[in-house]
């Protein structure tokens, strides 16, 4: 191992190992200021989360479509499992972080998101991982019923993940990537102000950035649901843990 520096965008100076994050430039946390955070908490709001431990009573609010449960694996360090607990479609966990830790998009308030996620079925799934409004009921009749959002959804357990972004019920969605059963992907978002929103897949930037009218301005939290798509198989969402850093 060897750690470096790298200065990013806008001057922004990062410390990285090329052994251990060979994608660190291409990636979200290029330009993200963690290192002047470190100096100086005023600047902005940092969420950590690595699912050490998962306080089903308070940080988080878990709501059942019929069925569902989320905890701590037992088998990876740093992982929670949210077992969808149901073979029927649309039955599954709506999990999200309601105790703190939201953000709100606004001018000149850069906000970074990164999580790892794999599903045990990745066929028979239907999901969401990113940042929602409060919402017990993301995904509702194989649709994104949030409509207010930004992150991940796939509805018809075609295993094909879409990028959206919806402000007060108007959005749109793009290509994103297509997930394989039992393997971890990295998933990303940068949302510059109220400008642009642009995703990141496994460290790399794709598509072209989501435009202005897309961007939702209201209080957006920790969003993940695993429910099954009716195929037969009971999925389960493995959460590497997330990252969330918007500046004050």
């Amino acid at each position: 191992m060897a750690t470096r520096g790298h200065q990013g965008a806008g001057g922004v100076m990062s410390l990285y190992d090329p052994a251990l994050s060979a994608d660190f430039k291409t990636g979200i946390w290029a330009d993200c200021p963690l290192l002047e955070y470190a100096n100086d908490p005023s600047m902005g709001m940092l969420l950590d989360e690595p699912f050490i431990c998962y306080d089903a009573t308070d940080d988080y609010t878990l709501t059942q479509a019929t069925a569902g449960t989320a905890g701590v694996s037992i088998a990876a360090p740093g992982v929670l499992e949210i077992d969808s607990s149901s073979t029927v479609a649309g039955q599954g966990a709506n999990l999200q972080r309601t105790g703190g830790g939201f953000v709100v998009p606004a001018a000149n308030k850069t906000i970074w998101f990164e999580t790892s996620i794999k599903i045990d079925e990745a066929t028979d799934t239907e999901l969401f991982v990113g940042m929602s409004e409060v919402d017990t009921a993301i995904i509702d009749t194989q649709a994104n019923a949030s409509t207010n959002h930004v992150g991940w959804h796939s509805v018809t357990g075609d295993d094909v993940l879409l990028f959206s972004s919806e402000k007060a019920g108007a959005g749109t969605t793009s290509a994103a990537a297509t997930l394989a059963a039992a393997t971890y992907i990295k998933l990303g978002f940068k949302v510059t102000g109220v400008t642009s929103i642009q995703q990141f897949i496994n460290g790399v930037a794709v598509g072209t950035a989501h435009a202005t009218a897309n961007i939702p301005i209201v209080k957006l939290v920790p969003s993940f649901i695993c429910q099954a798509a009716g195929n037969g198989q009971d999925p389960i969402m493995h959460v590497g843990g997330y990252r969330i850093f918007q500046l004050r």
